[in-house]
Order: C-alpha cells, then structure tokens, then sequence
C-alpha cells in the first residue's frame, strides 16, 4: 500500500523537479566539454526545455496558473 508521502503530488512534483535539474546542470556543464557547435546548442536548448518543465512542475505545486487551479 502506498505511504502517505507517496500520496502527496509535493512530494513527486519536487522529486521530478530535481530530477530535471540535476539533468539541466550536467547539459550545461557538457557544453563546456564538447566542440562541436550544433551539439553545444542541442545541449542549451535541451537545458532550457527542462527548465520550462521544472517551472510547470513548480508552478502545478504553487497553483500559479490558471490550469492548475
């Protein structure tokens, strides 16, 4: 049976947020490491998507938006 943590949308919203941060970091810091251009720019683009995801994750948490309400 599940926990009561594991109920809780908090406790998978900051899962997931971290998650998709540790990702987010170990792109930028690849980016440093490679040469090639267009995977330096896949790596940014990629960074900044996950961190669109981690704010709809914050944001589904904090009700900011209207579709979470």
């Amino acid at each position: 049976m599940a926990s009561a943590a594991d109920r809780d949308p908090r406790h998978h919203t900051q899962k997931m947020q971290k998650a998709l941060q540790e990702i987010r970091n170990h792109l930028r810091e690849d980016i440093q490491k490679v040469d090639e251009p267009q995977l330096k720019a896949m790596f940014e683009t990629s960074a900044e998507v996950l961190g669109g995801l981690e704010k709809a994750f914050k944001d589904y948490e904090q009700k900011n938006e209207k579709a979470w309400r």
